[in-house]
């Protein structure tokens, strides 16, 4: 082609159809190379890969050992997670990613990090005894096909927390880095809960240490005061009111962090005065969980403008530590004095450029992580780079706002997150919504035995002392009943879901049955159906369904 041909080809402007896509195409092309410029990965967080924006919103659960973490999430999800164990004493020692898949499975952290599809990639830098405490657990559960979760190993304190993280002042100093790890997930997250146990509310220095990690991220931190059913209402207002004041005395901000009161788990409450006031909190959490699917691509989107402002910060730093270094002589010498200069520095770079304060990284980390470098291979200001920083955050996100309100409002008509838990919200006379969803059990053998049988004369006894009208219990009735048995509302509603098999919103003595039933297996221990199987569905129901059919 002659060279005038080629003065007149015209680049195709890429098309941006969805809010993720705009964002990785920003971050290629205008952020990453002034990050790799800068040394930027050196000191703050790795450089993004395509399955950080792709992947699905993550929940990090946080909390010191025992305060009932990896029990809140099978509570969320009503299925055991494979590899776990739960007691009394630390039983998590590892971080567990908890994703959907086909089939149940654990894949060890040195698989893990070599898959292009998970977002944790990243995370090689932290050596082997981290990698050999990290997995992934895969299961099948309709929750997790909108959200991931990631357990971590419960926090202990003193010397018993550095030797069992095998950290530095511990066994060899072999070990990983447990703030700086909470640290990266913290940072690509959608939600951090914080779970404390009213009954333990001391903070060590070691926890202390850990929620110092997750500075910079308050936004979407929630706090949980768990198994808050073992006391009664004056001790919980004293134990709220002690939590409060411990929380403003780590997170030294004026703002109140909104703290979740509740017993996260499918157990009988064993104090039931505050039962109301846990049935709200519980629906105000779930809410908010169930929100985030929704909220996932304003989340990335506030996130890079975060990453943005702190990469144009580190580039002013590294500059002026570059301009003030000598060209010859008394090298040494003055990168001390630099490093022990540097909160001047900042506010010189404050003033000089017009950057908040709050932009700015942790000074006194940022002077230890600079005792290893060579300011001498420092670079200095990049007009180019500087100024297409500059339109990223001036222009280009600006651009994506109203593809991001069009998403937003298609987002209003997805359910969230379903399945777990959630269904027990929504179900018959324990929510305000509509009560039904979708019929389970189809396609059941009217010759099949109903194993509720053996039990219908005791329950029917029940069912008639409650004083039906016209042979049916109304949903009201049927609750303060329900209620009596101490099991939370949301496992009360799935009992409902169940036992309401023609979805008149009220129960007869079969389905009452059914749900007597179905409480006493729960109080029993044993898990409840997704759907209602054949043997469980009532005589008069398996006709009614044959004849629809």
């Amino acid at each position: 082609m002659s060279r005038w041909g080629r003065k007149n080809v015209k680049k195709t402007p890429e098309v941006i159809r969805t809010v993720t896509e705009g964002l990785k195409s920003l971050y290629r092309k205008k952020l990453l190379p002034l990050e790799q410029y800068y040394g930027f990965h050196d000191f703050h967080s790795p450089s993004l890969e395509d399955a950080d924006f792709d992947n699905k919103p993550m929940v990090l659960v946080v909390g010191q050992y025992s305060t009932g973490k990896t029990t809140f999430i099978k509570y969320l999800l009503e299925q055991e997670i494979p590899g776990s164990r739960v007691g009394p004493e630390p039983t998590t020692d590892c971080f567990t990613a908890i994703m959907h898949g086909d089939m149940e499975s654990v894949i060890p952290g040195n698989a893990l990090i070599v898959d292009p599809n998970k977002p944790f990639r990243k995370l090689n830098p932290f050596g082997n005894t981290f990698l050999n405490r990290f997995q992934c657990a895969q299961m099948s559960n309709q929750v997790l096909e909108s959200i991931s979760i990631i357990d971590t190993p419960g926090i202990l304190s003193g010397a018993k927390q550095r030797v069992s993280r095998g950290e530095r002042g511990g066994r060899g100093d072999k070990g990983y880095d447990f703030p700086a790890v909470l640290r990266w997930f913290a940072e690509r997250v959608d939600r951090i809960i914080l779970l404390f146990d009213a009954h333990k509310l001391e903070i060590s220095d070691e926890f202390s240490e850990a929620i110092g990690a997750l500075k910079g991220n308050e936004d979407k931190l929630r706090v949980v005061l768990n198994k808050a059913d073992m006391v009664g209402t004056q001790q919980l207002m004293r134990v709220y009111g002690a939590l409060m004041w411990s929380l403003g005395k780590v997170f030294n901000t004026p703002e109140v962090l909104r703290v979740y009161i509740g017993s996260f788990w499918s157990e009988p409450l064993m104090v039931t005065d505050n039962r109301k006031l846990f049935e709200l909190e519980e629906e105000d959490l779930f809410a908010d969980i169930q929100n985030l699917p929704r909220n996932a691509a304003l989340r990335k989107l506030n996130d890079l403008v975060k990453r943005a402002r702190l990469v144009r910060v580190h580039a002013h730093i590294i500059s002026h530590l570059k301009q003030e270094m000598p060209s010859v002589f008394r090298k040494d010498n003055k990168k001390k004095n630099l490093i022990y200069q540097l909160p001047v520095i900042f506010s010189k770079i404050q003033l000089q450029h017009n950057i908040s304060a709050g932009d700015f990284p942790d000074c006194a980390k940022m002077q230890e992580q600079l005792m290893v470098h060579d300011f001498t291979k420092f670079k200095t200001l990049k007009p180019n780079l500087m100024a297409a920083l500059d339109e990223l955050l001036s222009g280009d996100i600006a651009k994506l706002m109203p593809l991001l309100r069009q998403e937003e409002l298609e987002a209003v008509e997805q359910p969230g997150v379903q399945g777990g838990a959630f269904l027990g919200t929504r179900a018959g006379p324990f929510s305000e919504g509509d009560p039904f969803g979708e019929e389970n059990g189809e396609g059941c053998e009217e010759e099949e035995d109903w194993v509720v049988t053996k039990d219908k004369p005791k329950y029917d006894e029940i069912f008639y002392n409650l004083a039906p009208n016209e042979g049916k219990l109304s949903g009201t009735k049927a609750k303060d009943w329900m209620v009596s048995s101490r099991l939370p509302n949301s496992v009360l509603g799935r009992i409902w879901k169940l036992s309401d098999v023609d979805h008149d919103g009220m129960l007869d003595d079969e389905e009452f049955a059914l749900a007597s039933h179905l409480i006493e297996v729960k109080l029993e221990g044993h898990g409840l159906p997704p759907e209602l199987p054949s043997r469980l569905i009532p005589p008069s129901k398996r006709r009614q369904k044959g004849s629809d059919a």
